[in-house]
């Protein structure tokens, strides 16, 4: 999980916390997913459904909006040198 590997960049000294908190999240958005997607299913159909989810990977798209850590740890050496 590269989310799992930036937070612990963000959080050093805490990796269980954040690793505890980043699967708890995901394990319950997973579930409450899994349940609006069975609602919606059976409101529409299964098909209305496999559609819908053909189009998530695209919110894939918007890591283009994370910060470059990159950049931000070059600086911080180069302050510190």
């Amino acid at each position: 999980m590269p989310i799992l590997v930036y937070a612990t960049e963000l959080i050093p000294g805490k990796v269980g916390m954040v690793a505890g908190l980043f699967f708890g999240f995901a394990f319950g958005m997973g579930g409450i997913g899994a349940a609006v997607l069975g609602h919606l299913a059976n409101a529409t159909s299964i098909d209305y459904v496999y559609k819908v989810c053909s189009f998530l990977p695209l919110i894939g798209v918007l890591t283009i909006l994370l910060p470059n850590t990159r950049d931000a740890k070059e600086k911080t050496v180069t302050a510190k040198a």
